[in-house]
């Protein structure tokens, strides 16, 4: 398959990650129509199985092309350059968990919804920006792979806001907004990631290797905490590595 051109790179990196953040809605239509929410157990099953393709998107199709074209140094750089980046805007930027609670500096004036999407927002940028880097090498294979995991990350995830704005007393009319709200900071991300590889390809191996330590990151502080937290902890680590054998699987599937 030919390299995509710059334009084709824009192009799939913003509507791809677009595609991807609005799986977070998919996720979230259960609240429109359900009462109960899913179980904790389940619901860990489901981000366990999407963290373990993100894991695998992360290695194979962002680490390990660093690696091919951009040597070790390069590629330690960009993976603690990018764990660091997200590790201050997670600190500096005031936001809430559902789980965690608040974190950051305090905000008074800020009302509670927007230190939740704020929170979500820290989550979603970084991955929108690795789908948009990883379509940089001009594979659209690459791409796919990242975006097909980020997607599939975003459907529970979608799910687990949503429910979890309901608790927080807000409709289902709002909880569904919110959700779809987060869902759009990824193709910002996207249209970001692709900009940088386009207008400054030589650095391509350090943007790649950047984006898969946001995202290891994301994982490890984020996803894999969240699945750990309602004692099914055996349940999320084997559907994490089931999705990361399936997304190896994948990922030689595409070539």
């Amino acid at each position: 398959m030919n390299e995509l051109t710059s334009s084709q790179i824009w192009i799939f990196g913003t509507l791809a990650s677009l595609i991807a953040g609005l799986a977070t809605s998919i996720g979230a239509i259960p609240v429109l129509f359900f009462k109960k929410e899913l179980s904790e157990k389940n619901l860990d099953m489901f981000l366990g199985f999407a963290a373990g393709v993100m894991l695998a998107a992360t290695v194979f199709s962002l680490i390990i092309p660093s690696l091919d074209t951009g040597g070790i140094l390069i590629t330690i750089l960009g993976i603690f350059l990018g764990a660091l980046t997200i590790e201050l805007m997670d600190t500096f930027s005031p936001h809430e968990h559902f789980l965690k609670g608040h974190e950051g500096p305090e905000l008074a004036r800020l009302k509670k919804i927007w230190l939740f999407v704020i929170a979500i927002a820290l989550h979603n940028f970084p991955e929108g920006m690795a789908v948009g880097v990883s379509f940089g090498g001009g594979m659209i294979a690459n791409g796919i792979t990242v975006a097909v995991a980020i997607g599939l990350q975003n459907i529970p995830e979608g799910t687990a806001t949503a429910f979890s704005l309901i608790k927080a007393n807000y409709s289902r009319k709002q909880s569904f907004f919110w959700s779809f709200l987060t869902g759009l900071v990824e193709p910002i991300g996207g249209l970001l990631g692709a900009s940088l590889v386009v207008l400054m390809k030589p650095a391509l191996p350090f943007f790649l290797s950047f984006a898969g330590g946001a995202m290891l990151y994301v994982i490890s502080d984020e996803i894999i905490p969240e699945t750990h937290s309602h004692g099914y902890e055996r349940t999320a680590t084997f559907s994490l590595i089931f999705g990361f054998l399936l997304m190896l699987v994948l990922d030689v599937a595409l070539g």
